[in-house]
Parts: C-alpha cells; structure tokens; sequence
C-alpha cells in the first residue's frame, strides 16, 4: 500500500503541494478552521511511476529541489 493510500484511509484528504511561504500560511489557515494538518514530503522520483507523473501535471519545480515542498494532507479534528 502506498503511502497517500494509508493517509487515506485514516481520514485524512489530500489538498496540494506548497512550499515556503504558502506552507505555513495554510497550515495556519486549516488549522483556525478546525482541521488536523499533516505534511508529508513529496515521494522520490524513483517512487513515482509514469502514470502518477502523467495525472499529477508538471515536476519541473519539484525536481529541482524536492526537499523544500510539503504535501498538505487535512482532516477534521477528534477523528
């Protein structure tokens, strides 16, 4: 099972991929509104096979410095 497939299935959504300054500014705003925050870092290039490359759009960015970005994942609190 993959990673996003058992963040899934504890409940928690996937909403985007960010980095600095965004991240903390939508960490902060998901959590005013009442939601669990989780990030995740983004999978190696290696992780991704070509048919998640093709539905997730471009890399470029992520390619150049993958340790930067944060995959944003929420959920309701006292899940």
């Amino acid at each position: 099972m993959k990673r996003e497939d058992e963040l899934i299935a504890a409940g928690w959504e996937k909403k985007f991929v960010t980095c600095e300054p965004r991240l903390s500014e939508m960490v902060e705003m998901y959590e005013e509104i009442g939601c669990e925050v989780h990030l995740e870092p983004l999978p190696s290039k290696e992780e991704l096979d070509a048919e998640s490359c093709e539905a997730s759009g471009c890399t470029a960015c992520f390619d150049v410095d993958r340790e930067r970005y944060r995959i944003i994942f929420t959920r309701p609190k006292n899940q």
